[in-house]
């Protein structure tokens, strides 16, 4: 019975097990073909995680457990077997004293909390945790947003996308003819893509990964990341451009440290794994939502010199470029091999002086140099023609622990 499982089935079982516990699987249940299964068993580990065999196999498997379902569900085991003895779980099988639940059942509505549920349909949010994301400065960036927007100014252009926060919180509020996004992350922007063109691909991977890594313990989830992030380096590096490759980045982003996306010399991706303990991997609302939005977003993996053709004076355009560093530290934070430094960034600003030229409505964030030093005045002098504005944000990451905390950042607006 157990030998007629495929390997990529023991895959999945096995990365559940510590080496003693294989063992004793090995003994007890291989029976006379135990040494080859122990062999087996010490060696996955080190075996070249091939994700697309083994989803497949897991789905195959069809059920989780009710442990499995609470921890999915985030509410309790004891709730989910209730919910299956009152028939509430469509297809909930009890075998033995344990119940086995489809893999694709819904949380049923439950009447005690459904007093509390949202009457209005979600709305399309960020789906990474972007370092340096703009949500909580978001409220500061709508003062500036023109009165015209949505009516003579019918068009977007968001240049290093990122996270998205601006993108979103303005397809949710104004009716727009044309949007352009784009970033030189290319793994950033073909997840973009493959939300807007294959979502529904995208969450069936993404379940899959949430069912393999939420009810692990802590020292399989950390199996489990690592494989994933060798997974995806070897998909990365060849040029993949599946939905594989962006439900891993998107795992990734969920169980990484702090949400951040930095690159080694070689191009691959070497963020450690976050202590998150019930990290949301598959928002499928939301993605859905966002799915829709970007349905018309034209989306480019390009530098942003390259929206030079899209603005016009008919534009919005949002500028959020990789932080000019504040401490040798904060280079941390960089996503891109190539960098982006002084020389960058002035050529950034006279970029911005053209298009502000031209006619467009520009708004572009930075870091202020004066936390550091009173002295800077490096973005005061390049954007002189601009209106700058000091706006209080919290830093959410530094090597050192007494650099968190309240500082300023600037807002630079041609308007």
């Amino acid at each position: 019975m157990f030998v007629s499982h495929s390997p990529y089935y023991w895959t999945h079982i096995v990365l559940r097990l510590s080496k003693d516990e294989r063992q004793k699987v090995a003994s007890e249940v291989m029976g006379g073909e135990s040494n080859c299964f122990i062999i087996y068993l010490d060696i996955i580990p080190n075996l070249e995680y091939n994700y697309t065999m083994i989803s497949a196999e897991v789905s195959r498997m069809n059920y989780i457990t009710a442990r499995e379902a609470a921890s999915l569900w985030s509410i309790s085991q004891r709730r989910v077997a209730i919910f299956c003895a009152e028939g509430r779980i469509e297809g909930a099988e009890l075998k033995g004293n344990m119940w086995l639940i489809p893999q694709n059942a819904y949380k049923p509505d439950d009447a005690r909390s459904a007093r509390f549920q949202p009457k209005t349909p979600a709305s399309a949010k960020p789906f990474l945790k972007w370092a340096g994301g703009k949500a909580q400065i978001l409220d500061n960036i709508r003062l500036k947003y023109p009165t015209v927007l949505g009516k003579t100014v019918a068009k977007y252009a968001e240049p290093f996308v990122g996270g998205g926060a601006v993108l979103f919180d303005i397809l949710s509020s104004f009716k727009l003819s044309e949007v352009y996004i784009s970033d030189t992350n290319r793994e950033l922007i073909h997840t973009y893509c493959t939300i807007r063109d294959k979502c529904d691909d995208l969450i069936s991977q993404l379940k899959n990964l949430e069912y393999m890594y939420l009810p692990a313990d802590e020292e399989k989830r950390k199996e489990i990341y690592y494989l994933n992030r060798n997974r995806f380096n070897t998909l990365k590096l060849s040029g993949d451009d599946s939905p594989e490759l962006a439900a891993q980045f998107i795992f990734l982003n969920r169980t990484c440290f702090n949400g951040l996306y930095r690159v080694n010399s070689k191009g691959e991706f070497n963020v450690p794994q976050g202590g998150y303990k019930n990290p949301r991997i598959c928002d499928e609302d939301n993605l859905k939502a966002v799915s829709e939005k970007l349905h018309n977003v034209l989306i480019e993996c390009k530098d942003y010199k390259e929206s030079d053709g899209f603005i016009d004076d008919n534009t919005l355009v949002y500028f959020d470029p990789p932080y000019r560093p504040l401490t040798n530290s904060s280079s941390f934070t960089a996503y891109t091999q190539d960098g982006f430094g002084d020389k960058e960034q002035i050529e950034l600003a006279r970029f911005i002086d053209m298009v502000s030229a031209r006619g467009a409505y520009v708004i572009a964030s930075n870091s202020d140099p004066k936390n550091a030093n009173e002295d800077d005045s490096f973005f005061d002098e390049l954007y002189s023609k601009h209106k700058i504005f000091r706006i209080s944000a919290n830093r959410a990451i530094n090597s050192v622990g007494n650099g968190r905390g309240k500082i300023n950042e600037l807002l630079i607006a041609s308007y």
